[in-house]
């Protein structure tokens, strides 16, 4: 068994491995309500798509704000990687506590600020602390086994919603495990991570240092074409988290007579959608070793592409509706996998060590303006006709092109540095 492991697994610190154990727990209770949230808000609450989307996409806000703050928490020798991922689990743990005791729009805003903010300072943190502990060469597959952890946890946690919801019909309870799952996680890190050895190099950091090193990162031009890209990226993945569930939940004739696939049907779709990413997320990274980070980027664009219009032809016939929406899942997985090893990998090659907080810092930005985006924008196409709403997903595959002219004019100015 040992033989196969080390095999089949990169050398990595075990730092890694710890991390990727407190990640999988953390997504497990993330799992439990980031598919059914919309439709609970929307179907049980009673609030409109677009109400809900505006309030998933506030989360965004604050996470701008956790995300700023992350980055120079996480660089800064008295924080630090751990304490900041620290303090990003009690403050998620406090805004799923909140969600699960929601009734309205206000404390569906205030639960979304909270958990955005504690998301916020989480993921500048937790993306520093697996660069300091690789190198180039197992960087790469490094990343691809914290994601795949993400993706084991996330789709246990579709797995055993789809359950708890189907034989309790009680939503609210999968907030409440969300936030012990926060919980768990603080533990699991408190007990665990060490500080890594990036943060005891500098005896101080004052205002002016970190003022200095947002300016130097926000005049590294291939950060700034980079995140253009990655915006496009994670308005796409939020499509998937936000939208998609409802849509399919109240918008796809399954037949003549009936409309929405069931909620069992749903928690199968992503959970189909998760084991495609879990099996494929290590194998992608492998395959894609020795290709450039502008390559591997823009093959994930011409398959999010390809999976918009299987979308689309899903809500446009009734005919094998199932059978398009998995194939289309399918390719998401594929492009999310090729997606996020290759983009966390390329921030990490081109951040000076000592300023990896703030790159991650502004990495993550991308998601917290892709997810601010997104949701309110797929909402507001949610409450329009059927005509366009069909007509947006189109919009989507064609706004691939303009990704992948970025990511070719990246590749450029890469080569020449």
């Amino acid at each position: 068994m040992k033989s196969f492991l080390r095999k089949h697994l990169p050398t990595l610190d075990t730092q890694i491995w710890i991390l990727a154990i407190g990640r999988l727990l953390s997504e497990l209770g993330t799992g439990f309500t980031l598919f059914y949230a919309p439709i609970y808000f929307v179907n049980q609450i009673g609030l409109s798509a677009t109400t809900v989307g505006i309030a998933l996409g506030s989360s965004s806000l604050s996470g701008i704000v956790g995300r700023i703050l992350g980055g120079s928490l996480a660089d800064s020798p008295f924080w630090g990687r751990r304490r900041t991922l620290l303090l990003s689990a009690a403050i998620c743990a406090v805004g799923s506590l909140v969600l699960a005791a929601t009734n309205n729009f206000v404390s569906l805003i205030i639960g979304n600020l909270i958990g955005g903010l504690g998301a916020g300072l989480y993921w500048p943190a937790t993306e520093a602390v697996v660069a300091d502990l690789t190198n180039n060469k197992n960087r790469r597959e490094a990343f691809a086994i914290t994601r795949f952890a993400d993706n084991i946890g996330l789709g246990l946690g579709i797995v055993l919603a789809g359950a708890l919801v189907a034989t309790t019909a009680s939503y609210r309870l999968l907030f409440i495990i969300d936030g012990v799952s926060f919980i768990i996680f603080f533990a699991v890190i408190y007990a665990a991570i060490k500080k890594t050895p990036h943060h005891v190099t500098t005896p101080s950091d004052t205002n002016s240092q970190q003022i200095a090193s947002w300016i130097a990162a926000l005049s590294d031009h291939r950060l700034l074409i980079f995140v253009l890209v990655n915006i496009i990226f994670t308005t796409y993945i939020s499509q998937l988290h936000s939208t998609l569930p409802l849509y399919f939940k109240n918008f796809i004739q399954v037949d003549e007579i009936n409309k929405g696939f069931t909620q069992t049907t749903i928690s199968a779709l992503f959970t189909w959608h998760l084991i495609v990413a879990i099996i494929a997320q290590l194998p992608v990274a492998r395959l894609m070793k020795g290709l450039s980070h502008s390559l591997s980027l823009t093959i994930s664009a011409v398959l999010w592409a390809i999976g918009f219009v299987c979308i689309w032809i899903t809500g446009v016939s009734s005919a094998y509706s199932i059978v398009w929406a998995a194939f289309a899942l399918f390719l998401f997985a594929l492009a999310i996998v090729s997606y996020t090893p290759s983009a966390a990998a390329f921030v990490s090659d081109i951040a000076p060590a000592d300023k990896r907080g703030i790159y991650f810092s502004i990495n993550s930005l991308c998601w917290a303006i892709g997810y601010f985006i997104g949701p309110p924008l797929g909402g507001w196409a949610l409450d329009q006709s059927q005509f366009a709403i069909n007509t947006f997903w189109l919009s989507l595959s064609v706004s691939v092109f303009f990704a992948i002219a970025i990511l070719r004019y990246l590749y450029r100015l890469v080569s020449v540095q």
